[in-house]
């Protein structure tokens, strides 16, 4: 498989970061994995929960985060972290790879580095393969762009540096499928995320809706109870009733 030209020189080649963009031909991936790709240009995204739907404002951050599917003994998986405990921004939660873009990098090469440096990961081993549209994350205040890839040579991975990363893990996707491990977290503005009760964590917040992103797009997703109720370590909960609106 081959990166169109451009991708990975440039912010500036991202393209229009309200839209997906895919960078492969979807016909030379796996089978399992065609139908998401396939899912990206236009509009044939499911949309994210409407609490991550705000605009950007200016002065926002650029960044990126490595949506790294793979296939291992249990079938399909995706890759992901813990952050440490003793970060400052979002600690101890799950994550994908990533963070905020160096001068002149776009959201493939943001999205790699930040793999490598995180997991240990090869980028060699790696095939980018869409760009999913821009997320803006308002605790951090970063425009995020998910780049959705294919571990085509997996390898070892694990955390590089615990000061930064706690637990590297390879979910795979039955597990996110799961109806017994999905639920929703309620938030403090009266909303509420997906969530997945996996690899002994809960994933939930921005990563979570990533997560409830991929699993509907790739077409892994199972009747599960919206009204399940997961609760994160260290999450202070909102009293009564909240908003479902997605």
């Amino acid at each position: 498989m081959t990166v169109p030209a451009g991708v990975g020189d440039g912010a500036g080649r991202d393209g229009d970061p309200t839209t997906g963009r895919l960078l492969v031909d979807p016909t030379a991936l796996p089978g399992w994995l065609r139908p998401l790709a396939q899912r990206v240009d236009g509009a044939g995204l499911p949309p994210l929960p409407r609490a991550m739907a705000q605009r950007a404002p200016a002065d926002a951050r650029r960044g990126a985060v490595l949506m790294l599917l793979g296939e291992g003994p249990a079938g399909p998986d995706l890759l992901l972290t813990v952050r440490a405990d003793t970060l400052r921004a979002h600690p101890g939660q799950p994550a994908f790879p990533g963070g905020g873009a160096d001068p002149g990098e776009d959201a493939v090469a943001t999205a790699l580095r930040e793999g490598a440096e995180e997991t240990g990961l090869h980028p060699e081993g790696v095939t980018p393969v869409a760009l999913f549209p821009e997320v803006y994350v308002v605790p951090s205040r970063y425009r995020v762009r998910p780049v959705l890839a294919y571990w085509h040579t997996p390898g070892e991975v694990g955390p590089v540096d615990p000061a930064e990363t706690a637990q590297v893990a390879r979910v795979p996707i039955a597990d996110l499928a799961d109806p017994d491990r999905r639920g929703q977290v309620a938030l403090r503005d009266g909303f509420v995320s997906p969530a997945f009760d996996v690899a002994g964590t809960i994933v939930w917040g921005f990563t979570g809706a990533l997560v409830d992103l991929l699993v509907r797009a790739g077409g892994w997703e199972r009747p599960w109870d919206p009204d399940r109720r997961l609760h994160p370590p260290g999450l202070v909960h909102p009293p009564g009733p909240v908003s479902t609106a997605g």
